[in-house]
């Protein structure tokens, strides 16, 4: 399954680094790919991802999601 959001505050590959380590180790995450200049990140999982845990993973790598 894949799954896209947008992530708002990334300004540097830094800035990947954090959210794609964070939301890759979420239960059943494959795969993560992100856009700096967008915000985009693409998720692909085995199941349905909760967007509270990727909300959450988001957040500890200190950034957020647009609503």
């Amino acid at each position: 399954m894949q799954s896209t959001f947008t992530v708002t505050g990334m300004t540097c590959q830094h800035c990947v680094a954090s959210v794609t380590e964070e939301v890759s180790e979420l239960p059943g995450v494959t795969a993560v790919a992100v856009d700096l200049d967008s915000g985009r990140v693409d998720v692909t999982s085995d199941a349905p991802l909760d967007p509270g845990a990727v909300a959450a993973a988001v957040a500890e790598a200190g950034y957020e999601l647009a609503s």
